[in-house]
C-alpha cells in the first residue's frame, strides 16, 4: 500500500504534471504556469501518493472564509486538486488522502471543510453534503422587453468600464461587502484577484475579460461584472452572446443596472448569466421574465461539518426552537447527540444525553446547515428520522434562511 506523502517544493513540478493528468489535461505545463501555481504552495496542505518515482494522487487544501447564515463567517478548509491517476484507481489513495486532510482540518479548528464536486457519488461517503446550489440563465436580449435607447440606470447611478488593474484596487473590498450578506460565499484572497486579472497566468486559456463597475448615485461602488463576447455574425447580422464570469452586487440596484447594461450591449442578443443563485432575481429584473431560461441546474458547493457545536452557533436563527440532534458520522469528527437552543439573540449548542427529536447522517447536516435544503424534504426521502413527531417540520423551520445559499466561485 503507496502511502500518503506531503508535497515539498522540490516535488512542486513533479506534483502539478500528476494534477494535469488527472483532470485529463496535457501535461506539458509552460515554466510561467509552474511558477504562477507555485505562489499557492503552502507546506503541509498539498498531498499526494507516489508508486514507482511517480506521484499518481494529488490532494491540496487552503485557508477560506465561509459566510453563514447572518452574515458570521467560519474558517474552512477548502479542498481542491483532488485527483487519482487512471492507473491507480480503486486503490484507497483518495480515502487516505481525505482522512488525513480532514484530520488536520478538524486538529486546526476550521469547523467545516469546502469543495466543489467534479463528480457527485464521489464526496457523500466522506460526509460530505451539497449545502449550495446553482443555476444558469440565457437571457434573449432583444426579447427581454427593455428599452432600446436604454442609455444607463435610472436611479441616478452609472456605468464604468475598468481596466485590470482598477479591478485589482477597487474589487476585494466590494467583494468582501458583498459576501458577509450571502450566505455560501467565500473569501477570495490576494492571489484569487491576480489569477482572475491575468496577472498571474496559472492556465494558458486566459482571456482578458472587459469588466464593468456599478456605481451608485452617492458615489459608492456597490456592483461588479466581468464578460467576455464571441464575435458571431451571420448573414451580416452580429448574433454575440455576451458570457459573464462574475457578476455581483450589494444591492439590487446594482445588479438590476449591471443587467441592463450586458443586455444593451450593441451586437449582443444574448447573455449567458453563468452559475447563480437558483433563486436569482435576474429574470424579475427584465420587463419580460420569458426571455431568461434556465440552460443548467446543479448542486454547487459541498460542505463537510467538522465542528457542530460551532458550525450550529456560528448562524443566526429567525425564531425560538430547541431541537435534539443525533447525528452519525462514520469519521466520527462530528458524531454525537447534540441539543441546540435557537432564538433571534443567538444560539447555544452543546452535547447532551437527552433523547433524540431527530436523527440524521453528517451529511444532511450540511446540506441544511445554510438553509439550502429542507429538513422536512429530507425526511420525506427516509434521509432524516423523526424521533419524535413534528421535529422535522420544527427544524425546517428553525433552519430556513432568507434566501438560498449561494456560492459565486469555484475552486
Amino acid at each position: 500500500m503507496n502511502d500518503v506523502r506531503t508535497v515539498t517544493e522540490a516535488d512542486f513540478d513533479d506534483w502539478q504534471r500528476a494534477l494535469a493528468v488527472g483532470f485529463t489535461q496535457p501535461p506539458v505545463l509552460t515554466r510561467e504556469q509552474l511558477d504562477a501555481r507555485r505562489r499557492r504552495f503552502v507546506p503541509g496542505r498539498y498531498l499526494g501518493v507516489v508508486d514507482g518515482g511517480r506521484w499518481v494522487a494529488t490532494l491540496r487544501s487552503f485557508e477560506q472564509e465561509l459566510t453563514v447564515v447572518g452574515g458570521g463567517v467560519v474558517p474552512a478548509d477548502a479542498v481542491s486538486g483532488v485527483t487519482v491517476s487512471p492507473t491507480h484507481r480503486r486503490r484507497g489513495m483518495l480515502s487516505r488522502m481525505m482522512a488525513q486532510d480532514l484530520a488536520a482540518a478538524r486538529e486546526r479548528g476550521d469547523v467545516v471543510a469546502t469543495l466543489i464536486a467534479a463528480e457527485y457519488p464521489i464526496y457523500g461517503r466522506f460526509g460530505f453534503g451539497p449545502a449550495t446550489w446553482a443555476s444558469r440563465w440565457t437571457v434573449e436580449a432583444r426579447r427581454a422587453g427593455l428599452d432600446p435607447r436604454w442609455s444607463g440606470p435610472d436611479d441616478g447611478g452609472r456605468i464604468e468600464l475598468l481596466d485590470a488593474e482598477e479591478v485589482r484596487k477597487l474589487g476585494p473590498e466590494l467583494y468582501d461587502r458583498f459576501r458577509l450578506g450571502r450566505p455560501g460565499a467565500i473569501s477570495r484572497g490576494e492571489l484569487w484577484w491576480q489569477e482572475h486579472t491575468g496577472a498571474l497566468r496559472t492556465h494558458a486559456e486566459f482571456k482578458e475579460p472587459t469588466y464593468a463597475l456599478y456605481r451608485a448615485a452617492s458615489g459608492e461602488a456597490q456592483g461588479l461584472v466581468s464578460y467576455t463576447s464571441d464575435q458571431t455574425w451571420s448573414g451580416k447580422q452580429p448574433d454575440q452572446t455576451a458570457s459573464v464570469f462574475k457578476l455581483f452586487g450589494t444591492t439590487p440596484a446594482a445588479e438590476r443596472g449591471l443587467w441592463h447594461y450586458l443586455c444593451s450591449i450593441d451586437w449582443v442578443s444574448r447573455v449567458d448569466s453563468g452559475y447563480r443563485a437558483p433563486d436569482d432575481l435576474l429574470p424579475l429584473h427584465l420587463p419580460d421574465p420569458r426571455a431568461a431560461r434556465i440552460t443548467e441546474q446543479s448542486d454547487w458547493l459541498w460542505v463537510r461539518v467538522l465542528d457542530v457545536v460551532r458550525a450550529l452557533e456560528a448562524r443566526t436563527y429567525d425564531r425560538e426552537g430547541a431541537l435534539v440532534l443525533e447525528i452519525a458520522d462514520e469519521a466520527g469528527f462530528a458524531a454525537g447527540r447534540y441539543r441546540l437552543d435557537a432564538s433571534p439573540s443567538g444560539a447555544s449548542c452543546t452535547p447532551t444525553t437527552a433523547s433524540a427529536d431527530l436523527a440524521l447522517d453528517v451529511r444532511e447536516l450540511a446540506s441544511a446547515w445554510l438553509g439550502g435544503e429542507s429538513l422536512l424534504r429530507l425526511a420525506a426521502l427516509g434521509r432524516v428520522r423523526e424521533e419524535r413527531e413534528g421535529a422535522a417540520r420544527q427544524a425546517d423551520a428553525l433552519f430556513r434562511s432568507p434566501g438560498l445559499p449561494w456560492c459565486p466561485d469555484i475552486f
